[in-house]
């Protein structure tokens, strides 16, 4: 048993983020019990959804259902639906959910910088800091118009050090290869105050077959990096599934990549997004190579630090809203920005202390107690991605949190930001013919979706499946499709006498 189901499950008291003096404001402590696993009897099961977990080898034992109208009548099918599950990316409607009703669609995140000194003739004479809010989309075009804001305010040469003031954000040390070998998958990049690019550089390879060489593209300028300019191109016809492996990337040298394959020119212009091998350094060398790259210059250094409390903001910048930014967290399914609004739940209330984890799940679970309340002990939550071996919920609870979420004032907000069946986002390749939003959810062993699916008669539903079962991956296509078809298909079936008259 992991340290975080052992502290859920024997209740100890979870470290709070701040005062709450209003109701679901701060962070508390949560309390949740396991329910006692109930199998519930499949003769509601669909006949389509079991054919095709049948063809993929997943016996119901490993399936978790639960679909009702959202109108609150009572469930079509409901199988293991009070069983604790992996929910895999499922999760992340809990955390925008959360955060929509806690926070409000048009909350954002800020980033602020300080000028420690006078500025004189284009120079600041001291230190310019910037503390980092926890905007969770601050990639390189964002990162870029901030600090064209700073040389707009007449500042072009820092003469001290550029500040980065990470400060905001209190999280434990994070290895990214710990979840599954993969520490260059942007996917497993942490949270960070001053999150720059998603902590990830992205490589575009242009083919110049006159050269006989893809030209290397490299985005945001990191300082101290080196990356060739081009490499060889391998002519061939098809552009494999294994390009990138076959590409030979070294990034074992600190600042030095390079590669000992060639770029299937087969491929033709494609994008590589490699998450930054010392994440830890990754907002100093961004802000660094941007600045010079801008044209501006630096005496001292890029380094860590944190603002003197008795500097004001020499300008602030706001991130999009939260409305916008669970639009990538679900259609995209991003693990690092749901994190990012998953922390956020801790920041209401909580008079100007560092923002935990510990303080966000607790937060979240009471949240969850409050709003949705039962059945109790549906949820366990430790991070809000579901990127976790340890995250766990009940198919009926996700359920019964979407029916909660229709009656809501940012229910639009939050179905806009799931992706529609067969038309974006990790949808956009469904062959369902129903119309619908549904959130999807994949890890090694575990495959779900959950969301709103439009009935023929004009209802709508809630759908929660959840599978845990090595062939999980197997039930993806055919079987989810058949799943969301099915629920569609809700007007009474018509005898065929009736029907001919």
């Amino acid at each position: 048993m992991t340290p975080f189901i052992h502290f859920l499950l024997r209740r100890l008291v979870a470290t709070v983020c701040g005062a709450t003096a209003l109701a679901f404001a701060g962070c508390a402590t949560a309390q949740p019990t396991t329910p006692a696993p109930v199998a519930r009897p499949a003769s509601a099961f669909p006949a389509a959804f079991q054919a095709a977990l049948a063809k993929a080898q997943i016996p119901l034992e490993s399936v978790a259902l639960w679909t009702a109208p959202v109108d609150g009548t009572p469930p079509r099918a409901a199988y293991r639906d009070d069983v604790l599950v992996s929910p895999a990316s499922t999760m992340k409607l809990v955390t925008t959910y959360a955060a929509l009703d806690r926070l409000g669609p048009a909350y954002t995140w800020q980033t602020r910088v300080y000028a420690d000194g006078e500025i004189d003739g284009g120079a600041l004479r001291g230190n310019l800091y910037i503390q980092g809010g926890g905007d969770p989309r601050l990639v390189m075009e964002r990162l870029w118009g901030l600090l064209r804001q700073v040389q707009q305010r007449g500042i072009k040469v820092v003469m001290g050090d550029i500040v980065i003031d990470r400060t905001t954000y209190r999280l434990p040390p994070h290895n990214p290869a710990a979840f599954d070998d993969e520490p260059l998958r942007p996917y497993n990049a942490a949270p960070d105050a001053l999150l720059v690019n998603f902590k990830s550089v992205v490589l575009r390879f242009v083919p110049d077959p006159a050269a006989g060489v893809a030209r290397i593209q490299v985005a945001p300028p990191v300082a101290q990096l080196d990356i060739p300019p081009s490499v060889p191109l391998e002519q061939g016809s098809r552009c494999p599934a294994t390009w990138r492996t076959g590409m030979g990337l070294d990034v074992g040298t600190a600042g030095q990549w390079r590669f000992s394959g060639r770029y299937p020119a087969a491929c033709g212009e494609r994008n590589w997004a490699i998450a930054y091998p010392q994440p830890e350094q990754f907002a100093r060398l961004a802000v660094e190579g941007m600045w010079r790259e801008m044209g501006g210059s630096l005496t001292g250094q890029v380094v860590d630090g944190i603002t003197p409390a008795t500097l004001q903001p020499l300008l602030t910048e706001r991130s999009a809203t939260l409305a916008e930014i669970i639009r990538d967290v679900n259609k995209y399914s991003n693990n690092v920005m749901a994190d990012h609004v998953f922390l956020a739940m801790c920041s209401v209330g909580n008079q100007g202390q560092p923002v935990s984890f510990e303080g966000a799940q607790a937060a979240a679970q009471l949240w969850w107690e409050r709003r949705i309340g039962n059945p109790p002990g549906s949820l366990l939550m430790d991070n809000g991605s579901g990127l976790s071996r340890d995250a766990r919920v009940t198919a009926q609870g996700l359920g019964r949190m979407l029916m909660h979420a229709w009656q809501s004032p940012v229910m639009p907000e939050l179905l806009a930001s799931m992706p529609a069946v067969g038309v974006d986002g990790t949808m956009r390749r469904s062959r369902a013919s129903a119309a619908g939003h549904i959130k999807t959810g994949s890890l090694r062993d575990v495959n779900a979706i959950a969301g709103y699916v439009l009935g023929r008669s004009g209802q709508r539903h809630v759908v929660v499946a959840i599978i845990n079962h090595p062939n999980a991956a197997a039930a993806r296509g055919e079987a989810f499709d058949a799943l969301i078809d099915w629920v569609a298909d809700d007007l009474p079936q018509v005898p065929v006498a009736n029907a001919q008259r």
